[in-house]
Formats: structure tokens, sequence, C-alpha cells
């Protein structure tokens, strides 16, 4: 049994999230050698025909209770739509709050049936702030039951994600550690020390890749240093090592990154397909899916493929109304042979432990690595690759450098200068006070507050609406943050 020797973390410092001042428990939590050992799993491969595994993604953002003005105050946007649940089309606050402490209600269920359900949670840091900071705090203690009770333990999986529900590519490459340790820190907090170290895979806002070599890079290499052993990957965001689309969708790769001096890393993937249609989930597509699939070879050996979607877990009439009834008369038909339902460390495991290693994946790159690398030829040089991105962009149709996401109509770069650049102004002033600073100085209110803030500016959702309120939000946001950041 695994025993943290830490004592708890706070989950609040002087009125904020406690986002920082702990990296080296952290970091000792979430590597293998302080990870609990992984649940027993009622499955045997040899017996499964094809699995499944589905995802709920939790988040709402920061937002200012009184429009954009200087002084008000940063809070939730759940609970700004409770303060005005009067108004149309944020009347489904009380609901989406329910569905926030939803999972452990479904799977406490079908367990107490006897049958085996699983469910991978994506909870951002956003959100189980703004439930703290609103009083919400029986929320999360309806969740707690999946982080402590053995019998609810196997069946939820928590997957990591970026604090501030930040999109990769149009965050500065020194926030991503940021982003992903805040989290951590956060998540110990609120559900301990073990619960962190049962955190292996990790979910990216908005299925976000990036493919800018020394971007996705970075990106990689910053999840293995924070203990992530596999991310969720959109299966149009990536391509074979030829460039053609995916080949095999059901069995999970390697994806590999390579930078502009030629390093590569590389880490585990399991692939999402189609879409983002909430209906995917909220009607259990996956299950039927997976139905018609039968094993296939992987490493040698034959093995059930695994169909994976994930979904916001409370928008859409789909998600509220039809998601619990569908997903209780899946599971109520399902027992540990032929067509079962598993989260995605336990598949993982569950090759691992039939002879069938990571090395055994075969590899993947984000998209457009093949016209790029094919114009660099074996000598990989900044120079060569910034020359080689100029031709591209010039000759191969549709190639760019913005990665791509679960949505082919949102570039979550191009168009969004007025609130990017006040971002990325923020972030340079943010590393310019404290990157040099004494390690004591990155823990005092000073720093977290500036932290705070920075981490809020970054979320997706200032440029997934566009205009309007949420720019005015994206704006100020980084104001503040840039003047805290400037402060001395």
């Amino acid at each position: 049994m695994f025993h943290a020797p830490m004592p708890p973390l706070a989950e609040m410092v002087d009125g904020l999230p406690n986002l920082c001042g702990h990296d080296a428990a952290i970091a000792a939590v979430s590597t293998d050698a302080g990870r609990p050992p992984p649940s027993r799993s009622p499955f045997a491969l040899e017996r499964v025909t094809a699995a499944f595994a589905v995802g709920l993604h939790m988040h709402q953002p920061l937002v200012l209770q009184d429009g954009a003005a200087s002084e008000a105050p940063i809070i939730g946007n759940l609970q700004y739509m409770m303060e005005r649940s009067h108004v149309h089309g944020m009347h489904d606050a009380p609901v989406f709050a329910r569905c926030y402490a939803r999972p452990t209600e479904l799977l406490r269920a079908l367990v107490d049936a006897g049958k085996h359900p699983r469910l991978m949670l994506d909870y951002s840091g956003e959100l189980l702030f703004g439930l703290r900071q609103m009083g919400r705090g029986d929320l999360l203690d309806a969740l707690r039951p999946l982080t402590v009770d053995e019998r609810l333990i196997p069946c939820a999986e928590w997957l990591g994600t970026m604090w501030g529900h930040a999109v990769v590519s149009s965050t500065p490459v020194p926030d991503l550690a940021l982003h992903l340790r805040a989290w951590q820190h956060q998540f110990a907090a609120v559900f301990g020390w073990e619960a962190l170290g049962r955190v292996r895979g990790f979910s990216p806002p908005e299925m976000q890749l990036p493919n800018h070599p020394d971007v996705s890079f970075a990106y990689l290499k910053a999840l293995r240093d924070h203990g992530y052993q596999w991310l969720l990957v959109q299966e149009h965001t990536v391509e074979e090592l030829d460039g053609r689309p995916l080949r095999e969708r059901f069995l999970p790769r390697r994806l590999v990154a390579r930078d502009a001096r030629g390093e590569e890393v590389s880490l585990t993937a399991l692939i999402k397909t189609q879409g983002s249609d909430t209906k995917l989930v909220g009607q259990m597509q996956p299950t039927s899916e997976a139905r018609g699939l039968s094993p296939r070879l992987l490493g040698g050996k034959r093995v059930p493929p695994l169909v994976l979607q994930i979904s916001d877990g409370e928008n859409g009439g789909v998600m509220m109304n039809e998601f619990p009834d569908a997903y209780r008369r899946a599971f109520a038909s399902l027992g540990v042979e032929g067509t079962v339902g598993m989260n995605g460390s336990e598949y993982l495991e569950l090759l691992a432990q039939s002879g069938v290693p990571e090395g055994d994946f075969e590899p993947i790159q984000p998209l457009h690595q093949h016209a790029l690398w094919a114009r660099t030829g074996t000598s990989v040089t900044p120079e060569r690759v910034a020359r080689a991105i100029e031709e591209a962009r010039r000759e191969a149709p549709g190639f760019g450098m913005d990665g791509g996401s679960w949505t082919a109509d949102h570039d979550w770069v191009r168009g969004y200068r007025d609130v990017l650049d006040p971002m990325n102004d923020a972030s340079a002033r943010f590393h310019a006070r404290f990157d040099d600073a004494e390690p004591a100085a990155r823990s005092d209110r000073d720093y977290r507050e500036a932290l705070f803030l920075l981490l809020a500016c970054e979320t997706s959702c200032y440029r997934y609406w566009g205009q309007g309120r949420w720019t005015d939000y994206a704006r100020e946001l980084c104001r503040r943050a840039a003047a805290r950041g400037a402060a001395a």
C-alpha cells in the first residue's frame, strides 16, 4: 500500500489556490518510484475481444464578477452563471453543478450491482478552484470517494491537464511547466497525495497538439518530466512517419517529437477518434463501435483494440440528460469478457503485463512533420528548419505550424493577436522577475498572485468565444498579470 511521507497540502493559501511551493514532493509522488501500485484489474486480455474508454472533460474558466472593470473580483464562471441564473443561457447552472458531482453516483450504483464500470475524468484546475471559492465544497466532497474508496478507485481514472485550460500552441513555452505543476499541486491539495500518484495520463485542453518542432518537443518533454506516461491525441492532429493519415487508430501509438536540433522525445499516445460531437459519448457510441472490432496484432501478440472518446461532461442536453442512462445501460450489459470498458492506464498496464511494452508501439508524429523533415535533409539545424518551414508554407497546400485540435474551425493562434500579444507580454514580465529569484521567493504571496494571474489569463475560453466580454476578460487579466509581474 502506498504511504506518502508528506503532510496534506493546504488547498488555499492567502485566499489563492495552492499552485506552487512543493515541487520536490510533487515530483517524488508523480514518478514511478512514488506511485501506488496499479489497481487490480478484473480483465484478462486473452478473454477480451475489444475494449472502449470514455472520458468526461469538466471545465469552467475564471471571469470577472462585474464585467472587465479594473477592480472586479475574479470568480469562476459557474458562480457567475449562478448569480444570473434568471438570464437565458445561464439557467442551466444548477444542472452543470450536478454534472460535476455525478460520476461518483454513476459508478457506485453500477459497482453495487456487481458491474465493472470505467470512466476517465479531466477536471481543470480553474474549475476545482472555482467550486471551492463559491462555497461548493460539497461537489468536491462528492468526488472524494473516487480517490479513497477501494471499490471505486479502479473505476475512475483521473487525468492530468493544464491548470488554466491553456492551449499549448498559443501558450508561451516556459509557461507549460507552470500549468502542469500547478494542476498537480491543486489536485494533491484537493484529493490527496495518493490520488495524485495514480495520475498517469494527460488530457490536453481542446485536444490541441502543437506541431512546431520546438514546441512539440518541449511539450512532450515537459509531460515526461512531470511524470506523465501517456496522453490523449486527436486522430487528425497526427500522421504516420511517411506523412499519411493514421493506418491504425485503435492501438496505442508512440508519439515522436523532434526539435530543430534533431533531438527526439516520445510518449505513448491513445487515439481519440472522429470528432468532438458530445453524442459520441452521450449515447455511448464507443461501446457499439468496439463490439464490431476484434483482436489485432501488436508486438507479435494479438491484443484487443481500444475505442476511445472524451467529451465535455456538462454541456448540452445530450450530456445532461441522455448520457447517465446510456452509460448505465452500457455497463449493465457488460461483464469481464468479450467487449469491455477499460480506462487508459489500465489498458496499457494489461498490455505491459502481457509482454507488449511501449517500445512495441508503432511511431507517429505531429501533423505536417513529414513535409518539414523531407525538406531539411539529414542535417537538422535551426536554420535549416526555419527555411524548410517557409518553403513548405509556399509549396505544400494546407501546411501550417499552429498545430491541430478537436475542431478544424479554430486555429487558436491566427486572428487572436489582440489577446496573444498582451498574454505574451505578461509571461515575459513574469519570467523576467521570477526566473532568477531565490527559491524561497517563488512561493511567497507576490509569486503566488503573479502565477495565478498569469495562468488564468492563458485559458482557451477567451479565444474560443471570439470578441465580446470574453476578450475583455482576457485583456484585463493580462493587464493585471503584467502589472504583477513587473512589480518590484
